[in-house]
């Protein structure tokens, strides 16, 4: 797996307040039993109308934000229900960070477990970067992912911080399996021992050897 030690494209703002999970994925799209279509369902109410017809004026339908790989978000970004298929339906549709002043909680780690990168910043920074990519020059930012920094298109450079954790999964391209199993030494020591003091407990082996022991 490709390590993402920077994220670069265009950054589309969506500088909306409160937006929580049932907007981000509404409850018609979490039918399926598997991840799969999710990139349709993301943010549909405000991507298209009663009649299914797209929003011209909906920054994601405009042609200057087309294919973009960071959104920019308003605080408290994906509040509400602990849905996982929101942060499915991001990826799925090719965004890779989101920076905002703040998220929902569960949706926070939902994220980062994911590898969506959750990006907080105080909220006049926040405003700064959706004033420049509204303009009409480039919209393009970077996020440093080693060394914790956002750059703009004109220079600017605005730090972040992650858990040492959440740096390592990004870094090196770790799911939640993948850090667990880097462990595995110190859990094949702890299963050794646990099964030397309780050996009864184990259902695979016959039942007169667990009893003798």
């Amino acid at each position: 797996m490709a390590k993402p030690f920077t994220i670069s494209g265009v950054a589309a703002p969506l500088p909306v307040n409160n937006l929580d999970t049932d907007q981000i994925m509404p409850k018609q799209f979490l039918l399926g039993i598997d991840k799969s279509g999710l990139a349709r369902g993301l943010l549909y109410d405000l991507r298209f109308d009663a009649e299914g017809r797209a929003r011209e004026a909906f920054v994601l339908n405009r042609a200057d934000y087309r294919g973009a790989k960071i959104l920019i978000g308003g605080s408290n970004f994906g509040c509400g229900s602990s849905r996982e298929h929101a942060v499915w339906g991001l990826q799925q549709a090719g965004f890779e960070a989101v920076i905002a002043p703040g998220y929902g909680e569960i949706f926070y780690f939902n994220a980062m477990n994911n590898r969506l990168l959750l990006v907080t910043l105080p909220p006049e920074q926040v405003e700064a970067l959706v004033e420049e990519v509204e303009g009409g020059g480039d919209k393009t930012l970077s996020i440093d992912v080693e060394n914790e920094v956002v750059v703009t298109p004109s220079g600017r450079r605005y730090a972040f911080s992650l858990a040492a954790r959440q740096k390592q999964m990004l870094v090196e391209g770790l799911d939640m399996i993948g850090m667990t199993l880097r462990q595995q030494e110190a859990i094949d020591a702890f299963e050794a021992r646990h099964w030397a003091a309780q050996p009864w407990c184990r259902i695979d082996l016959p039942a007169q050897q667990r009893q003798a022991s």
